[in-house]
């Protein structure tokens, strides 16, 4: 190898002329242009508006049925039959209201990430926010920044822009002067600066921002799936409501506000009315215990989405290493002068205004002289894998440099590269700095390159990873390890973390192209190195073609296109402006260790909302039922609406309160609809029947003029009894506030049977002892069948 020194003779590289810096506007510039309007002050939504919310919360169709019923109660019955109606309002407005905190919550974080870009006036590069731009004003862009409004370029230093967001197009387009730029593209090389031609809403910026950026109660597994149940109860609701209404009003020639109370009744607990509150209540409590954790939830269904991941894909850099690294070694090769070498290292970083991690250590390490003046410079490219800057130096010699990967740089069997693999396996970054004769702007530029050193980097290990990667493996979920850098290094790396299969490295050039095997081969492994922005995107698709839910973090523009194709996008907040808006969950602590809490929070509102949603739907189903025998057999319906607002406060809507916020770790499974409805069918089908069984013994054995009541009264202890056992099932496994839940209950239940105002209130009154313990009796046989068929369907139908 050649001797580098200051006085190497090599062909010259002849220096480019360096574009003259535009000013920008001047500050009465931008005065005058606030003043005409001219400002891109379109909101940044992260939430609906109050009034939607409110909207939302109380116009649903169930809301309007039971209003509709409320009011025939309040004209027709005593007040008593009418508290469901003031139950609906109460947990409507708790809706309203935690909805609320969750806007508050995520708009003030919202604020927190928000992209702040650079735009020069009066000559000075200043950081704005978004909407302080205004018409004409020149922004400056680098690596990982998102253009945020259109506009034309004005300057381009190897500016590449990647517009798959836009055109779905993959492949970086290179800009330069003059070259329109769109709002939703970002840099993924080089930078400049662009003039903005259309801000507000005649910027594409302005529906691409407030999507990326919106907070969704839609298109998630569970809220389509109460939607699918609830248009299923509504179908069935039509029919026995008005078979009950003539039944009742026609058939039964009894009192007519009585006749309406027992069909408004029989009709009121079809509806479960609170399975949808509960849902949002919870999501929104979700969002609000996690923005206390900095974590941002761009779209809600990410918690949910995470919570059914079984595959996450970390990149190293940023996510399992902090963002800053050291100079462990410079380690000359072929002779070169190191003092030379720290000079042009020195000015390898001078000639880069946005210096990556790796280059902004060797900044740290090696000042700029200012001896050499930068004539040409190629930004890093995560494709290229190097970046380069060709110089005069201070005695008039021209050269130019390529700072990269060694792998990339050098041919097989270099002996450079047996000290780099050295290096990489002690989990040490290795940089090649190498001198080249080629126009850097040549794709074959790296051909004959000269090696003059081996720049040694130490990365900074997260303190909280190696915890965050055994929460993932205890929670059997597989974490991949996807990085750009050399696999044994990142494997290293891994190994120091403790994750299993940490010391399977693939170095992704060698994976094969076909999806299938690529799916195999990703399946195998655990930590590629050395992989393209573009086999990331790859990758993640792969991964999802053999059923996997994937999970994607990153932070970098390399980690984009990956981003947005996974199943569920993690940003860090010190990430690119590109990475935060594509996103779902933007980690604002740049903490790696605030997953688990995601996947904690996602798997108690899915586990939870599954578990109640079985005791609002069997409830449902004994109710139709219930109405169809009333129906079939032409009697009076067996309750009263306050009888059954008692049963759903006791045995469903405080206990389920209680039971969404609880925790709970069980991994979120799929098939909602079917998982609830096997339980809720058969459940509610048994209490059902047995309530309507001791109705109808309960008639045969009273007379007289309280016969109804008494009737009544007999079926309400058998359909508590039931509901509580019910209860008793779903509540498991037994915790002791679980117990006292269920036992609080049961003690609330008693006491309306043991206080004569609260028996007058509620007209119940057990009459006699044959009755009531008939009732206790067919109770206790329907919660051994419930046993039964639990345990059998649990057999039958496993998850």
């Amino acid at each position: 190898m050649t001797h580098i020194d200051a006085g190497s003779e090599l062909d010259p590289v002849h220096p480019v002329p360096m574009p003259e810096r535009a000013t920008g506007l001047t500050g009465a510039e931008v005065a005058e242009r606030v003043a005409r309007g001219e400002v891109n002050d379109v909101p940044v939504r992260s939430s609906r508006s109050l009034t939607e919310i409110i909207r939302a919360n109380v116009l649903t169709r169930f809301n309007a049925i039971i209003g509709v019923l409320w009011l025939i109660m309040l004209i027709v019955a005593p007040i008593q039959d009418s508290l469901f109606g003031f139950v609906i309002i109460a947990n409507t407005g708790i809706g309203i209201i935690q909805e609320w905190r969750a806007k508050q919550t995520l708009d003030s974080l919202a604020v927190i990430g928000e992209a702040r870009p650079t735009v020069r006036r009066d000559g000075a590069a200043t950081e704005i926010s978004t909407s302080e731009i205004v018409l004409g004003d020149l922004i400056e862009i680098g690596p990982g920044d998102k253009i945020v409004v259109d506009g034309t370029c004005a300057e381009a230093d190897g500016l590449e822009i990647d517009e798959s967001l836009l055109t779905g197009e993959a492949d970086p387009v290179v800009k330069r002067s003059g070259d329109p730029v769109m709002s939703g593209s970002f840099v993924v090389a080089g930078g400049g600066a662009f003039q903005a031609t259309k801000v507000g809403r005649e910027a594409y910026a302005a529906q691409l921002a407030e999507e990326a950026s919106r907070f969704t109660l839609v298109q998630s597994e569970l809220r389509s799936g109460i939607s699918t149940i609830l248009k299923y109860v509504q179908w069935m609701m039509i029919p026995t409501a008005i078979g009950l209404i003539i039944s009742q009003l026609v058939v039964k020639e009894h009192d007519f506000k009585d006749s309406v109370a027992r069909t408004v009744g029989g009709i009121v607990p079809m509806v479960p009315e609170g399975l949808v509150l509960l849902t949002s209540v919870a999501f929104a409590i979700g969002v609000i215990r996690l923005g206390r954790k900095q974590c941002l939830v761009q779209e809600l269904p990410a918690i949910e989405g995470l919570a059914r991941v079984d595959t996450v894909c970390l990149d190293k850099t940023g996510t399992l290493t902090e963002g800053g690294m050291d100079i462990a070694e410079l380690r000359a090769l072929g002779g070169a002068d190191e003092g030379h070498v720290r000079k042009v290292l020195g000015a390898l970083g001078g000639s880069d205004p946005r210096p990556n991690a790796s280059l902004q250590a060797i900044i740290d390490a090696y000042p700029d002289s200012g001896e050499w003046r930068c004539t040409q410079a190629l930004p890093f490219s995560s494709a290229r894998k190097y970046s380069g800057a060709a110089f005069s130096e201070g005695d008039g010699t021209h050269s130019a440099w390529l700072l990269g990967a060694p792998d990339v740089l050098l041919p097989d069997g270099d002996p450079a590269l047996t000290d780099t693999e050295e290096l990489n396996e002690q989990g040490l970054r290795v940089l090649l700095l190498t001198r080249v004769t080629k126009d850097l702007e040549d794709p074959g530029v790296e051909e004959g390159a000269e090696p003059a050193a081996l720049v040694v980097l130490e990365q900074r290990l997260r303190p909280d990873a190696a915890d965050t990667l055994h929460y993932f493996a205890e929670q059997d979920v597989k974490a991949k390890v996807i990085s750009g850098d050399n696999a044994v290094s990142v494997g290293a790396v891994a190994g120091k973390l403790g994750l299993p299969g940490a010391e399977n490295t693939v170095d992704a050039r060698t994976l094969p192209k076909e999806r299938a095997e690529m799916a195999d081969a990703l399946d195998e492994g655990t930590v590629f190195g050395r992989v393209t922005p573009q086999q990331k995107r790859d990758m993640v698709a792969a991964l999802q073609s053999h059923g996997h839910t994937v999970a994607m973090t990153g932070d970098g523009v390399n980690d984009v296109l990956a981003l947005k194709d996974a199943d569920i996008g993690v940003s860090m907040g010190s990430g690119s402006e590109a990475t935060r808006a594509v996103a779902q969950i933007v980690l604002l602590n740049n903490s790696f260790a605030t997953l688990p809490s995601v996947v904690a929070e996602g798997r108690r509102v899915i586990g939870n909302i599954t578990r109640v949603a079985t005791l609002f739907l069997v409830k449902t189903v004994y109710s139709v039922i219930l109405a169809l025998l009333v129906v079939c057999c032409q009697v009076e319906y067996p309750f009263l609406p306050r009888h059954l607002t008692l049963l759903s406060t006791l045995t469903i809507g405080v206990p389920a309160f209680f039971l969404a916020l609880a925790p709970n770790k069980e991994r979120a499974k799929p098939h909602f609809v079917k998982r609830v409805m096997r339980y809720a069918i058969p459940g509610g089908a048994v209490a059902g029947l047995a309530t309507f069984v001791i109705y109808m013994i309960a008639r045969h054995f009273y007379t007289g003029s309280g016969a109804l009541g008494a009737e009544t009264s007999s079926a309400t202890l058998t359909l508590f009894l039931i509901s509580m056992w019910v209860l008793a099932i779903i509540a498991r496994p037994y915790t002791w506030w679980r117990v006292c839940l269920v036992a609080a209950m049961a003690l609330g239940f008693l006491l309306v049977l043991a206080v004569p105002w609260l028996q007058d209130f509620f007209a119940l009154k057990l009459v006699g002892t044959t009755m009531p313990w008939t009732a206790v009796g067919v109770a206790v046989v329907a919660a051994a069948v419930l046993e039964f068929l639990w345990k059998w369907i649990g057999r039958r139908f496993p998850d």
